[in-house]
């Protein structure tokens, strides 16, 4: 696990480009670094040193030096793929994971990524060939970044290490604002600055005689089913899973795992315990707010399996973090970053490696949207002058519990989507419930802005894949839609950044390509029965877990930042977001703010996630636009804290 970039240039590259780019990267790879450069290309890792500790130092070349690679990631298929190229006669110098990439592009060339399986993006250079290859693995859990810069080619796991080198002035992308208020996240290739593209998931860029060249490689479709029975699947899946796990656990130094207390992570947990007789020490973090506290249940767990298990608490003074956070972001983001930040700060203190449970719900359907076209019809069924007329008002006076899906939210969101009309338009209005929608925006923007951006619609990015999705089943289609957007766009992205924050590597056993293909070909009716989200794994995780986590409902991993914002932190959110740089500049209007504010504060409605987002954008603008550095943002915040 590490951090890479490179830079090709036709007038040449410097040692000390490289060597500045690596050095907004030292959180990717506290252990070491290295670059080769030669003539115009320059390639630079970073390092955290997972397996070979002794010689898996990057870059590694080929025996006669002409093909280089540098990479980030693990690949678990790594010693099969080395056995077999060393029958063919390939050398290898080290018994990193790495030089596997190396050996297997001199045997097939730029169709090596398609044997790889794990988690992966790497860059490659062909000196015969003045051939630059960048590959991300099919599901997107490492990051990989480019820019075009004149004749110049800028890569790199963050877009920090680009922004090192890079000679534009740096330039919020407008559009990116407004799918992110939207959608929480920025679709591929589009980010958050104008000038930086991001490499899509299963995708390899070539970039050769100045002109890039980008290719897909993998596709998930959800159109072929398997015919067996739902115990043929289950004793199936139980099989793939044990050893899509026991896979994820190969490495030089000790593994542990996030345990949140859920169904995800408790599973994981579970099998690592009872069927592979491993005792992982295990990582949760909780609240004082009992109805967002899972450490009960994390700990029931723990001590069923009698797992080593560290937790702690966090309060709402943890918003003093958030300039660091969000420089390790690069972008803003919504409050589960948070959650995340503080789970990887406390395992890093233990671990290097920890296994997490990532993808589960968009593989086993956990998700209440899964199931909500039920009561959505249902309530459909009322005429529409009725609902928009009388119901609408009434739900709009409830006050709000800020408790995690409280019914007020819940009767809002059935309300809300029984107005739009396709099921292509109701997905992605779930998608943007609690953030803002497309009237949202244009209550929030100035009329200016408005006429820049009012003509698109977010929701497009959700609706033309679900249009066009690989699969016929309505639920196979928002599966298909979650895991080619929600979840590499965002889930991932706070698993990667929020973990090499603190120099650690999660690894998502879920999230391994082919036990994703096999759960794509389970009927949908296995997935979702009786109304209830997540039946397969359920059924699969009964020989595991305690009825008291079976039988639980989903909580979702959040902090309970609607209370804070009401209480100890809305001194801070409030003065911030009325002197920030959007109202300022006439981005924003000042008016809509306070009223989400005083919504906020009074309970009429819970709108912390849409407040988080203005925050964080605007912190953000400060980090990366303005220039503010981090300790003088941190200690503004504190200040602010100290209000009342």
């Amino acid at each position: 696990m590490c951090g890479i970039c490179g830079k090709f240039s036709p007038s040449g590259v410097k040692h000390e480009e490289i060597n500045a780019m690596l050095d907004s990267l030292v959180h990717r790879g506290p252990d070491d670094s290295g670059c080769y450069v030669k003539a115009n290309i320059g390639l630079g890792s970073r390092r955290l040193s997972i397996i070979d500790l002794e010689t898996g130092n990057q870059p590694i070349s080929n025996e006669d030096g002409t093909i280089w690679v540098i990479y980030n990631g693990e690949v678990y298929n790594h010693r099969t793929l080395r056995v077999q190229l060393e029958t063919k006669g390939h050398l290898f110098q080290t018994n990193s994971d790495t030089e596997v990439i190396v050996h297997l592009y001199e045997e097939v060339g730029e169709r090596c990524v398609e044997q790889l399986s794990g988690m992966f993006a790497f860059a490659l250079w062909d000196e015969r060939q003045q051939k630059l290859v960048l590959a991300r693995d099919r599901i997107g859990q490492k990051p990989l970044f480019y820019a075009q810069d004149g004749g110049d080619l800028l890569f790199g796991s963050e877009m920090k290490a680009i922004l090192a080198l890079h000679r534009q002035e740096r330039e919020l992308d407008p559009l990116a604002m407004h799918d992110y208020l939207s959608l929480r996240f920025v679709s591929a290739p589009r980010t958050i600055f104008r000038h930086i593209q991001k490499l899509p998931p299963a995708h390899m860029l070539v970039f050769q005689d100045g002109q890039i060249r980008l290719r897909r490689y993998w596709h998930l479709s959800f159109r072929e089913k398997l015919t067996l029975s739902e115990s043929e699947i289950l004793e199936a899946l139980r099989e793939q899973i044990k050893c899509t796990v026991e896979s994820h656990l190969i490495s030089d130094v000790p593994v542990g795992a996030f345990l949140s207390g859920g169904l995800d992570s408790s599973l994981i947990v579970a099998i690592l315990a009872g069927h592979l007789t491993q005792k992982p020490q295990t990582f949760s973090i909780g609240v004082d707010e009992s109805d967002f506290d899972e450490l009960p249940f994390a700990r029931l767990l723990a001590e069923q399996y009698g797992i080593q298990h560290v937790e702690e608490r966090v309060s709402a003074n943890l918003i003093q973090s958030l300039p660091d956070m969000i420089w390790h972001l690069d972008e803003p983001s919504d409050p589960i970053a948070a959650c995340m930040f503080q789970a990887a700060r406390l395992a890093s203190r233990h671990v290097k490696v920890v296994l997490g449970g990532d993808g589960g719900d968009e593989l086993f359907a956990g998700f209440d949207r899964y199931v909500g076209a039920r009561y959505i019809n249902a309530y459909s069924l009322m005429p529409l002058t009725l609902r928009q007329g009388l119901i609408e008002p009434m739900l709009d006076r409830l006050p709000d519990s800020f408790a995690y899906k409280s019914l007020t939210q819940k009767l809002r969101w059935v309300h809300q989507l029984s107005l739009q009309a396709t099921a292509a338009e109701q997905y992605a209005e779930a998608t943007c419930f609690f953030r803002f929608a497309h009237e949202g925006k244009r209550a929030l923007y100035t009329d200016q802005l408005w006429r820049e951006l009012g003509e698109r619609n977010s929701t497009v990015a959700m609706t033309e894949l679900f249009n066009h999705a690989e699969a016929d089943d309505l639920l196979d289609r928002m599966l298909y839609t979650d895991f080619v957007t929600r979840l590499p766009e965002h889930s991932l992205v706070l698993t990667d950044r929020m973990s090499m924050a603190h120099g650690l590597e999660v690894r998502s056993p879920f999230l391994d390509h082919e036990l994703v293909e096999f759960l794509a070909k389970v009927p949908a009716n296995i997935k979702v029965q009786n109304n209830q989200p997540k039946y397969l794994m359920r059924k699969l995780a009964a020989n595991y877990l305690p009825a008291t986590i079976l039988q639980r409902e989903k909580q979702g991993f959040m902090l309970p930042i609607a209370y804070w914002f009401r209480t100890d932190l809305f001194p801070l959110v409030s003065r911030m977001l009325e002197q920030s740089y959007f109202v300022k500049e006439g981005w924003f209007q000042k008016g809509n703010i306070q009223r989400l504010l005083e919504e906020h504060r009074t309970n009429r409605h819970d709108h912390h996630v849409r407040l988080w987002m203005l925050l964080t954008l605007d912190l953000w603008h400060q980090l990366y636009i303005q220039g503010v550095e981090q300790e003088a943002l941190s200690e503004k915040l504190q200040e602010l804290c100290l209000l009342q």
